[in-house]
């Protein structure tokens, strides 16, 4: 029996479905000087997130997990926009290079203007980490978490920042909610939609913790939809998938830079200022499925996040 069934509204559905055809606002407020830190920014919408925010002026560091594309990154944005372009090399799957890129970012002397949780994968199969983690879960949710928690008293004594996830109206198929006793999926079955979902349900929760924590601190986090766009998202998952997906997803998907345009819009933007703990489609407000809105599911997984990317509040 699905607990959550009786709490759907269904004009939030049909929100969904109108502000998927709509177009992000825009910003074009200067951006000089500040430290912008995006995760998966070689390609698709982390790529074209990067090249808006320099420029704009903005000072640039990427968290990727290919050296030869971050070298070709920092060359391309150093060369055209004429500001620095700095990169470190992590990758997700693994939860020790996750806390060497944190602890990087915590001990940085310049404050962090915006924080940009980018990078994410999408399996048809289930897949594990070497930390015995599924995949979805540990790069698009534990990966941030981590970050986030490891960043909190730096972005606090800043007193301001803004924290992005790069979530999805995919949150909405996880739709019995996040599964905090199977996280590996040995009882319930695993899809691609659900297991992207329940990751993307998984940043929606921490959000409204995280905002919690942050609250009158002039630090906001905020989650966005961004939009249906084409990228190489799912592109490890085997010929079937990839015909399926140049054929049949791709010829109506948009370009990623209405992604970016949404992404420098809540960043940027005096509109959003103040405004935290919220989910947006591009850079419309929309409500959350009901499972990502759960605070006792949100006060365990953040409990079981801190055990997972073993974490100490000292």
């Amino acid at each position: 029996m699905n607990p959550y069934l009786k709490q759907y509204e269904w004009s939030n559905i049909g929100a969904m479905l109108k502000n998927n055809k709509a177009t992000p606002k825009q910003e074009s407020k200067d951006f000089s000087g500040n430290l912008v830190v995006i995760t998966g920014a070689t390609s698709g919408i982390g790529y074209e997130t990067a090249r808006l925010y320099a420029s704009h002026g903005a000072k640039l560091l990427t968290i990727n997990r290919s050296l030869d594309k971050s070298k070709a990154l920092k060359q391309e944005i150093e060369a055209e926009f004429h500001v620095p372009c700095d990169y470190f090399i992590a990758n997700f799957s693994q939860i020790k290079q996750i806390q060497t890129a944190a602890n990087m970012l915590a001990s940085l002397d310049q404050d962090i203007a915006v924080i940009i949780h980018n990078a994410g994968v999408y399996n048809t199969k289930k897949t594990f980490t070497v930390d015995a983690l599924e995949e979805c879960f540990q790069v698009n949710y534990l990966a941030s978490f981590i970050i986030n928690f490891r960043l909190k008293e730096k972005l606090r004594k800043q007193e301001h920042a803004r924290i992005l996830y790069v979530n999805s109206e995919g949150h909405r198929f996880a739709l019995a909610g996040l599964r905090l006793d199977d996280l590996n999926w040995e009882r319930y079955h695993y899809t691609g939609l659900k297991g992207y979902g329940s990751s993307k349900t998984a940043q929606l929760l921490s959000m409204f913790q995280f905002a919690n924590y942050f609250l009158d601190s002039g630090v906001t986090i905020n989650a966005m939809h961004p939009g249906d766009v084409k990228t190489n998202m799912g592109e490890n998952n085997g010929p079937v998938y990839k015909l399926f997906k140049h054929f049949l997803i791709n010829p109506s998907s948009k370009p990623p830079v209405l992604s970016a345009q949404a992404l420098y819009y809540l960043g940027t933007s005096k509109e959003v200022e103040g405004i935290t703990g919220k989910f947006f489609n591009f850079t419309t407000l929309e409500i959350p499925a009901p499972h990502a809105l759960d605070e006792t599911a949100a006060e365990k997984l953040w409990k079981k996040s801190v055990e997972l990317g073993e974490l100490s509040w000292t």
